[in-house]
């Protein structure tokens, strides 16, 4: 049977903001079955929490924010949802003292460490998937689209970008990931959060990316990568694109079994997307896998007994 998930010891971390650059503390906390992911602004005179779900992600500028009916914002979520959609967590508390979760070094893998050193439990309440059962599609400007379609088990992911950069060839556009936590953790979990030079200028102007720095992005002139370390992958910027997708997809707080495929997508249409998913009736069914016959689905989760070590993997 495959169970909800949660930590199995409270953890922390402290890390920079990447658009104010200040110093952001973030802490984890166990939670019962059926509680979800709950984000908590504990800096402000009365802590306020806002429960994950598609239609509180309310800004998607350089980043996937939550706003609630206030205006009491949390902003770059997509790296730890990604990292919490590879360990399978699915109720968690997530505290922090600031307006932004930090950025660490601008990848999920930082989170997914993390999270796996604290320990991952399943509790007493099953797994509840969504599965999709016809076709959605998106489309935006400049001829992006997104579009979940039904698949035979599992989850596939196909995103194709469109840079025209030096530093992305044409062959390293396109990327393909048959999801499961392992192949989220060593094929896309270390890809970083990258911009180009030439936007520097505009986001400091709209006190965007103030924290951001060549030890927590990658960042391109007009013809190369300007850190002095490189890419951890030629095709590091797509596999950076379907991390984030993988975060925002998981903003329904179930992993979704079907497959997903996208072309210069972004925040605001991974988030398009999956709401329209969720609000066409018939897209979607409920399920849960409780039998030894359905165990057999081909799709697994990070185990969270410490196999990830931070090294490069």
């Amino acid at each position: 049977m495959t169970m909800q998930r949660t930590l199995k010891h409270e953890i922390s971390a402290v890390g920079i903001g990447l658009h104010s650059g200040k110093r952001v503390s973030v802490t984890f906390r166990p939670a019962p079955a059926n509680t979800g992911l709950v984000y908590t602004r504990v800096d402000l005179p009365e802590p306020v929490s806002i429960k994950i779900s598609a239609d509180v992600v309310r800004d998607t500028q350089l980043c996937t924010a939550l706003v609630n009916e206030n205006g009491v914002r949390i902003s770059t979520v997509e790296h730890l949802q990604a990292a919490l959609s590879a360990l399978g967590i699915d109720n968690l508390y997530i505290d922090v003292n600031a307006p932004e979760i930090p950025i660490m070094d601008g990848s999920a893998y930082p989170f997914v460490y993390l999270l796996n050193s604290a320990g991952v439990v399943d509790l007493s309440e099953p797994k509840v998937f969504y599965r999709v059962k016809k076709t959605v599609r998106v489309e935006g400007e400049g001829g992006k689209w997104a579009e979940f379609s039904p698949a035979k088990s599992g989850l596939t992911m196909d995103l194709r970008i469109e840079f025209h950069h030096p530093a992305i060839p044409d062959n390293c556009e396109s990327v393909h990931l048959d999801f499961t936590g392992d192949n989220f953790v060593r094929q896309i979990s270390r890809a970083r959060t990258f911009c180009f030079m030439r936007d520097v200028e505009y986001m400091h102007a709209h006190h965007l990316a103030l924290g951001g720095t060549l030890d927590n992005a990658v960042v391109m002139d007009d013809t190369h990568v300007i850190n002095p370390e490189g890419l951890r992958y030629p095709d590091e910027c797509t596999r950076h694109k379907l991390l984030d997708a993988c975060g925002d997809i998981y903003m329904c707080n179930h992993t979704i079994l079907g497959a997903f495929k996208a072309y210069k997508t972004g925040h605001a249409l991974n988030n398009q997307l999956l709401r329209t998913l969720l609000e066409t009736e018939g897209a979607v069914e409920k399920v849960a896998f409780t039998s030894p016959a359905e165990r057999k689905q081909p799709f697994s989760y990070v185990s969270g007994r410490g196999e990830y070590a931070p090294a490069l993997v």
